[in-house]
């Protein structure tokens, strides 16, 4: 695919070009990026239960109302003091959390894959309908001349006697009939430019053919086979349901013992008020205090909340493993169905080339007929209008081949950055914000500023492809 998405000419878009500005700048493909950049995040915070945790506290305070029985009491008091904790034993919960985080982050990968084969697929779709409606826009535009030049010839054998009136009212209804068709297929154009603006960020631009798609699998279960193997919504189904596993193991983990080893320490500043009720005695004016040592707890009865957590994140498990069949199902007939859809407009395609050849032959004969007098004008102007709309089906019929296609390719998971050679640009490596996110041990580490990626499509202008139909007088009766 790559290779087949190599050439082009510079002075007009290809399809590359749409594919690697969508690689760059589509919201959906950006907004995914971003996503995955969170889940990664999720990482070190499961660790963090497992490090060591220190704080400080001061505080100052002054006693208005001492007991008349402590007559050391002192007035005021400036207290600091620091905590170090480390945790020892969680009873699992910490490696639990930090191996269903690592899961989560392979799923998220598979989704971000999902995502770019989704847009892709979405950018092919847009391509190729542009081209198609353009070719129809063309189509209906060709008939709007031939009809015009047929009405005209109309009114001149009118006027000589040589057809009825009715000949003419023939002409001209067919004639508004291509023009409402024109105007129809120029508003359909319109919406094909949209949606490709939308998706890719800009106007498409004399679009040139796409390249062939490359071989695809010949039989259906081969496909099916590959979309099993490389479909990434299959394999984040499969990591979702591997990271509820240690759901359960965190859940757990809330009965079990817990450890950790502990410093405090404490310094206490009287500030000369200690025991100044006292006359002739004098009282150290400055404390400290330092602990070290190792808690332990054993969870007894908690309300039944670790029972509930533990069924609850079993319960996810079911789910999870439910959602992986589902997907399944889904990426099958997927695959399937684009297998279907491909063989099928190939088919449309063969049936539509023979049916242009025998309608162009057809015209041709419902004319020279004409000419000797054994067919009336009707049967040239119904011959031209089955050859119009054997045209535009068999356009109909290359755009979806291709689509499919390619929509076959994104479900066996072929469809991506990578196999399309997107190599324009550096392609986004999700595992570099991974290992930044996990390296990362200081509380006061921050990302810059978000700044919005995509391109913003306001400034494109609108330009619509309707061309008012011109007024015809029509013959009066």
């Amino acid at each position: 695919m790559a290779a087949a998405l190599g050439g082009g000419a510079a002075q007009a878009d290809t399809l590359r070009d749409a594919l690697t500005r969508a690689y760059a700048t589509n919201p959906t493909l950006t907004g995914a990026r971003a996503n995955l950049q969170a889940i990664d995040e999720n990482v070190p915070i499961a660790r963090a239960g497992g490090l060591p945790n220190v704080s400080t506290n001061a505080s100052y305070s002054s006693f208005v109302q001492r007991s008349v029985n402590s007559f050391a009491a002192p007035k005021k008091a400036l207290v600091a003091g620091a905590n170090a904790t480390m945790p020892v034993y969680q009873g699992g919960a910490v490696r639990n959390a930090i191996k269903a985080a690592d899961a989560r982050v392979m799923a998220g990968r598979a989704d971000l894959q999902t995502t770019e084969l989704n847009v892709f697929a979405s950018t092919v779709a847009a391509y190729m309908d542009v081209i198609r409606d353009t070719a129809i826009v063309d189509l209906n535009g060709g008939n709007v001349k031939v009809l015009e030049t047929n009405l005209q010839a109309s009114k001149d054998r009118f006027e000589v006697g040589d057809l009825t009136r009715t000949d003419v009212a023939q002409s001209q209804a067919r004639l508004e009939l291509a023009r409402s068709q024109l105007q129809a297929a120029q508003a359909q154009l319109d919406a094909s430019r949209q949606n490709y603006l939308e998706v890719v960020g800009k106007f498409p631009d004399a679009l040139e053919p796409p390249p062939p798609l490359p071989a695809l699998p010949a039989t259906t279960e081969e496909a099916v086979d590959v979309a099993m193997t490389d479909n990434p919504a299959l394999a984040s189904a499969k990591e979702a349901a591997k990271a509820a596993d240690f759901d359960i193991g965190t859940a757990q983990a809330q009965r079990l013992p817990k450890l950790e080893g502990f410093a405090e320490g404490q310094y206490i500043d009287y500030r000369g008020t200690l025991g100044d009720g006292i006359t002739g005695t004098t009282f150290r004016q400055h404390d400290k205090t330092a602990t070290i040592g190792l808690r332990g707890t054993l969870p007894i009865y908690q309300g039944g909340e670790p029972g509930a957590r533990v069924r609850q994140a079993k319960a996810r498990k079911s789910q999870a493993l439910e959602n992986l069949t589902a997907t399944e199902r889904g990426v099958i007939a997927d695959t399937r169905v684009a297998y279907s859809r491909y063989e099928a407009s190939l088919g449309v395609i063969k049936s539509s080339e023979v049916a242009v050849s025998a309608n162009e032959l057809a015209l041709e004969g419902s004319k020279a007929e004409q000419g000797v007098g054994t067919r009336n004008l009707l049967d040239v102007l119904n011959a031209e209008q089955e050859l119009l709309n054997s045209r535009s089906t068999l356009v109909t019929a290359r755009r979806d081949a291709y689509v499919a296609g390619f929509t076959l390719l994104a479900a066996m998971g072929h469809a991506g950055a990578k196999d399309l050679g997107l190599d324009g640009g550096s392609l986004y490596d999700p595992v570099v914000n991974y290992k930044r996110a996990r390296g990362n041990f200081f509380d006061w580490d921050s990302r810059d500023r978000p700044k919005p990626i995509a391109t913003s499509t306001r400034g494109e202008p609108s330009v619509s492809a309707v061309v008012p139909a011109e007024k015809v007088t029509v013959p009066q009766k």
